[in-house]
């Protein structure tokens, strides 16, 4: 089961510090996090699971962050 705990540390926040915490999850917690985060999105915008408007990415995605 997922600790659900509450923090106030900027440590706890970094995208490292998240990615650790994903894979900390078991596969049925990390299935139920995408359960919750597909259930937010469709909350949001019921039309996105129709995927009209969804284009294919043309070459290679780069992701940039600031430092």
């Amino acid at each position: 089961m997922m600790e659900q705990t509450i923090s106030h540390d900027r440590k706890e926040e970094t995208i490292e510090a998240k990615a650790r915490w994903f894979q900390s999850l078991s596969l049925d917690e990390r299935m139920e996090v995408l359960c919750d985060f597909t259930d937010i999105a469709l909350t949001i915008n019921p039309k996105i699971q129709d995927k009209k408007d969804a284009q294919q990415a043309q070459g290679r995605i780069q992701i940039i962050t600031k430092t």
